[in-house]
């Protein structure tokens, strides 16, 4: 349908981001915009309970469990390897169909990094792929990244005693694709690790469904005037 965006999401754990964009989409928050299909990577990932109370189908794809990578692998080129195949395989199941091919892939809490065989033969579909990062633009980039802003914050090495979250478009750079939304979130002298991610997470919810919505009206938007 040229009127909406279709969105398939990816998650490897609680889902509760994955939980706040389908409350977005039936509310109308995210307007014209209909979550297709979730991916999981992990097994025991809790977001393949929320899909289900959704009604929402969801595939669990995983680079071991699916025979890409032989479990327990070091070898450097065999592990690169696995991930390129991985990455082109996971491709090909986006692309496979014009009903499950998406408009706009969101990494709602995906741990694992993509490289150019999966974002390439995205790419030259046009299709927008978008992350949520806890961390501000340029910085901590990776894993663990409000654990490490915050141990700068202890250690007064924190610019302002300011850190936050973003969401950003895709690219083969970890986390250096261009922000979409960014919102910065003061440091406290009395939280402690656990409490200040408890308070990222509660703006995480927040910044991924403003993002999510600005993009898949500019995406309804292009087709219309095309």
């Amino acid at each position: 349908m040229a009127d909406t965006c279709r969105i398939v999401v990816m998650a490897s754990g609680n889902g509760s981001n994955f939980q706040a964009l389908i409350d977005a989409v039936a509310s109308g928050k995210i307007p014209s915009s209909k979550i297709i299909r979730l991916y999981v990577n992990r097994s025991k990932a809790y977001a393949t309970q929320r899909a289900e109370q959704a009604g929402i189908p969801w595939e669990y794809f995983n680079l071991i469990s699916n025979g890409f990578q032989a479990k327990g692998e070091k070898d450097p080129q065999k592990l690169q390897e696995a991930r390129d195949r991985y990455d082109a395989a996971l491709a090909e199941r986006l692309l496979r169909g014009e009903e499950s091919t998406p408009d706009l892939v969101v990494l709602a809490g995906w741990m694992y990094v993509f490289g150019k065989a999966f974002l390439d033969p995205l790419e030259a579909r046009g299709i927008r792929i978008i992350n949520l990062h806890p961390a501000l633009p340029g910085a901590y980039d990776g894993a663990h990244a409000i654990e490490r802003a915050f141990d700068d914050y202890k250690a007064g090495k924190l610019a302002n005693d300011t850190t936050g979250i973003m969401v950003h478009n895709v690219i083969s750079e970890v986390d250096r694709g261009e922000p979409i939304l960014v919102r910065e979130i003061k440091c406290r002298p009395d939280e402690d690790l656990h409490q200040l991610e408890a308070r990222i997470h509660s703006y995480e919810h927040e910044l991924i469904v403003e993002a999510t919505a600005k993009v898949a009206q500019e995406i309804v938007a292009s087709r219309k005037a095309a």
